[in-house]
């Protein structure tokens, strides 16, 4: 595939596109942060509320202001653990215990409209592994081969130390500190110039299939981090894979296309687990609210994304990074939340 410039497939329909997906990304984006962070915990706390009683009730229109958090959230580098919890807090789904399988598995129902969404735009990156798959594009193969050393670390850690993890560090505390750390460091990094200010227009052959084995590898090295929670999963992998010499369109794109990879294993596994649960618990319909406005967002959000940083800097997610936790400091110290 040839390129004339980056992101072929997620190209608007010329400015007035451009402004009102990132115009409607923003606004988005905005609304996740007044909601952000006081005792986030991760997705799967956050609707660990949602499934207490049939009095407590999660709405239709509540699992839609959900879905569009984790969709808006999940692949932004700003991390969605306490921007869900904080809204869960914020419409009342929270004041006892509950099952814990049933929210759980609400949770991945919900980012599996995130991950369709990024099927949806990737959708010939798909294709082009599937053939390489069964030897019809080695470029394919490549890029299958890279994503999978990518995802085994995460996903070898996560298997043995994903209950410790959640013991330690999921709490208030711990992700204000996440959130203000990479922000800090998106901003000396870019200052120091040691991660490109702007995306770089592409020609020629499609750079995604560039990606080495040992760039790959240190992505996937990285993505364990993002086990912290509020350090964000596209955080890392973007920020590792930059620092490994990537280009912006190959690091935003394979940290997308891992994230795929990442969370359809999660889903494939939790459902598998708890899918029974979930619609004894939830029924049917309200998951599936969820999940459409999801993958909604997630659209607006990374097409918002890879619009922007043709043009303009990484350190929009600095700032918002300090900001959030700023805020989220301030109103767990307030006792507002």
């Amino acid at each position: 595939m040839h390129l004339s410039r980056p992101f072929p497939a997620l190209q608007s329909d010329g400015p007035a596109g451009v402004r009102r997906a990132r115009r409607t990304a923003l606004a988005l984006g905005c609304a996740a942060l007044v909601l952000a962070a006081s005792r986030p915990a991760g997705a799967a706390e956050l609707v660990r509320a949602a499934a207490e009683s049939s009095q407590a009730g999660l709405t239709w229109w509540k699992a839609a202001i959900l879905g569009v958090v984790e969709g808006v959230t999940e692949f932004l580098p700003i991390s969605s653990t306490g921007h869900l919890l904080v809204t869960q807090r914020l419409l009342g789904l929270g004041t006892s215990e509950a099952d814990t399988a049933a929210a759980n598995t609400y949770a991945i129902a919900i980012q599996f409209g995130a991950i369709v969404a990024v099927a949806g735009l990737f959708w010939r990156r798909f294709v082009e592994m599937l053939k390489g798959l069964v030897g019809r594009s080695p470029d394919g193969r490549r890029l299958l081969v890279n994503l999978v050393v990518a995802f085994l670390p995460a996903a070898v850690v996560g298997f043995l130390f994903d209950d410790k993890i959640e013991e330690l560090l999921f709490g208030p505390w711990p992700i204000i500190a996440a959130w203000a750390a990479g922000g800090v460091l998106i901003l000396v990094l870019e200052w120091r110039g040691l991660i490109p200010s702007r995306g770089e227009k592409v020609e020629g052959r499609d750079p995604v299939f560039d990606i080495t084995l040992t760039q790959a590898a240190v992505v996937g090295a990285a993505q364990v981090l993002a086990m912290w929670p509020g350090t964000s999963r596209s955080f890392v992998t973007i920020l590792a894979a930059l620092l490994v010499g990537m280009k912006m369109v190959q690091a935003v794109e394979f940290s997308f296309l891992l994230g795929f990879l990442t969370l359809t294993a999660a889903s494939g596994y939790a459902l598998l687990k708890d899918g029974d649960t979930l619609v004894a618990q939830f029924g049917v319909v309200t998951p599936l609210v969820g999940a459409v406005f999801a993958l909604i967002s997630a659209v607006l959000a990374i097409r918002w994304m890879l619009t922007y940083l043709e043009q303009h800097s990484f350190s929009i997610f600095g700032w918002y990074r300090i900001g959030a936790a700023v805020l989220a400091a301030g109103l767990v110290l307030g006792g507002v939340l």
